[in-house]
């Protein structure tokens, strides 16, 4: 997990001193001692400067164990921070978050740097699955991958969207384990890749690459009895008894596979176009009314 505050000076060469003093590995050992006291789980990795004019933006990158770790690594930041001011007591602190982590909104940092657990999957689906169950054919399926995933979405300026729906898949899971929705903006970041596979080429080989999940399983809504319950089904509630972070790793492989399976399914509806004709037919149909109490509530069969 990252969090990057903004520190500013009175002038450009206290800003480049700064940068330098952090720069030197005794003094990255400093900081990362005071991080580190703050927590049992939180380990401070390593920092990336970035300035602009007389403003620091310093990015820390942390382990936070099975947690989403917000809070955590909130925590070791401002220690890191006082450890830095003790040898620049002219730095001012202006905020502990300075909108390089970056944290729910679009940002080409996480795309590129990544952010929470980056995760990659992969599937090959036989062609005769693409054409029996898929209704398509592989051919179809990469050259929509090409001219909608890859060239449409370069052409809107996207930045980490280059995927049919991710953020479908990545919304409905967040909700039902607990996690932070409003991190969806972050955590939808995906680019999914289509190539032939085979002997022939017939087949189909997909891939999701997610460079950005802010996720966890211990902390926040992860509490709530539903979601946790959730947590459980998927057998990675709570912390691992062994190795700390390994749930959270867990989690994110989850999701990274049901966004590709997914992205299967939208895409292939879009090459068969059958996409229009199963929304008609799945969510137009006449709906049925059930009374709860004095409430009632439509209810679709």
């Amino acid at each position: 997990m990252t969090r990057g505050p903004v520190v500013r000076f009175g002038s450009i060469t206290r800003v480049s001193e700064a940068v330098q003093w952090l720069g030197k590995p005794e003094n990255f050992e400093s900081v990362k001692s005071g991080f580190d006291s703050t927590s049992r789980f939180a380990k401070l990795l390593k920092l990336s400067t970035h300035i602009a004019g007389r403003y620091l933006f310093i990015r820390f990158v942390a382990q936070t164990g099975d947690a989403m770790g917000m809070n955590m690594i909130s925590k070791g930041t401002e220690q890191g921070l006082n450890v830095l001011q003790s040898q620049f007591p002219d730095m001012e602190i202006i905020s502990l978050s300075g909108n390089v982590c970056t944290d729910k909104k679009p940002a080409a940092i996480n795309w590129i740097e990544g952010r929470g657990k980056s995760v990659v999957c992969e599937a090959v689906v036989p062609a005769n699955i693409v054409q029996t169950v898929l209704k398509t054919n592989t051919h179809s399926l990469i050259d929509l991958n090409m001219s909608k995933n890859m060239v449409g979405s370069a052409l809107a300026g996207s930045v980490g969207g280059f995927n049919a729906h991710a953020a479908n898949i990545v919304t409905a899971i967040f909700i039902a384990t607990g996690q932070d929705a409003a991190q969806n903006v972050t955590s939808s970041n995906c680019m999914t890749i289509m190539e032939p596979h085979g002997e022939n080429g017939d087949d189909l080989l997909i891939s999701c690459t997610m460079p950005s999940v802010e996720i966890g399983t211990v902390g926040g809504g992860t509490i709530l009895p539903a979601q946790s319950s959730c947590l459980e089904m998927l057998g990675v509630k709570g912390a691992h008894s062994e190795v700390p972070g390994d749930n959270a790793k867990q989690l994110a492989r989850i999701v990274c596979a049901s966004v590709l399976a997914g992205e299967l399914s939208l895409m292939a509806a879009l090459a068969s176009g059958h996409l229009v004709k199963s929304h008609l037919k799945f969510n137009r149909v006449g709906g049925t009314t059930t009374k709860i109490g004095d409430r009632s509530m439509s209810c679709q069969t």
